[in-house]
């Protein structure tokens, strides 16, 4: 990968359909955050699709699968296939795996594998779809490995457009996504590399207090156009979290160049502008040096 080349990485992207046809989502949950996305194009993209796109772009992307199969009774798309994908398209794509914590030990030498096998960097969470608070130890020995390998834990944090407006929101549960049981993670794993995705909605102040608090805790903008940011996001990454917020989209429900475009618009400072799209992510996924 020539980060030189690249105008942006995007640490937040989603491997939605296998190479055997399969969503990782079932129907009425996908349709649901498409109309709660407002999603336009190909809601289903295939792994070369997604490089493609991106390459097309001059744009590196963070791609993983989310595995809730314990809760939702659906396949994931498999890590393996993200990380192949990866393998064939390293110019653009790097690969993150997602595991259920709910499947024990098995999960963690899973990681492990993922890791020394296939070249995962990091691993993505989504609490409320899988049905876990961040801080139960059931996932401690996931952060274990995690936090030895060097690699990255990546959390959902806020409101979520799965299952919104399906009733009972589809059976998901907001509150395990409150930033603050991340904070937990973070004082028990003080070497764990995290990022928080998406502005945090409602407890969008609880994770700009994590993020300043504790020096392994990063933000990733996805899943949010711009123009919606709260104020007090955009203070912080102009200032306080000036080299903590990543640039993210969360593909391909928000498009990097609807969230490019709408990004433009904010009052960001010039020299904060190449640390949020690029340098910043570079820098914690070791793609440069510190």
């Amino acid at each position: 990968m020539n980060v030189g080349e690249l105008v942006a990485i995007d640490v937040h992207t989603h491997a939605e359909i296998s190479s055997q046809g399969k969503a990782s989502l079932e129907e009425d949950l996908h349709d649901a955050s498409s109309a709660y996305f407002k999603v336009e194009g190909n809601r289903k993209p295939t792994l070369q699709e997604t490089a493609t796109y991106y390459r097309e772009r001059q744009m590196a992307a963070v791609i993983f699968t989310v595995d809730a199969q314990s809760a939702t009774g659906t396949e994931p798309v498999p890590n393996e296939e993200v990380a192949q994908a990866a393998a064939a398209n390293p110019d653009v794509l790097i690969p993150f795996a997602s595991l259920d914590p709910h499947r024990g030990k098995a999960a963690v030498k899973q990681a492990r594998r993922l890791v020394e096998e296939h070249g995962v960097k990091g691993f993505k969470f989504h609490p409320s779809l899988q049905g876990f608070f961040p801080n139960d130890r059931l996932a401690y020995g996931l952060y274990e490995v995690i936090e030895e390998t060097g690699t990255i834990a990546l959390f959902h944090t806020g409101q979520t457009g799965i299952g919104a407006n399906v009733p009972g929101g589809g059976g998901i549960r907001l509150k395990y996504s409150n930033p603050l049981c991340v904070d937990d993670v973070a004082a028990d794993f003080p070497h764990l590399k995290i990022i928080l995705a998406h502005p945090s909605f409602p407890w969008q102040d609880e994770a700009l207090a994590v993020a300043t608090h504790k020096p392994g805790v990063h933000i990733d903008l996805s899943g949010w156009s711009p123009k919606y940011f709260p104020p007090q996001l955009v203070q912080y990454a102009n200032t306080l979290l000036k080299d903590k917020v990543l640039f993210g989209s969360d593909y391909p429900v928000l498009t990097p160049d609807r969230w490019l475009a709408d990004f433009a618009k904010l009052p960001i400072k010039d020299e904060v502008k190449p640390k949020i799209l690029k340098e910043n992510a570079a820098r914690l996924l070791g793609l440069t040096s510190a």
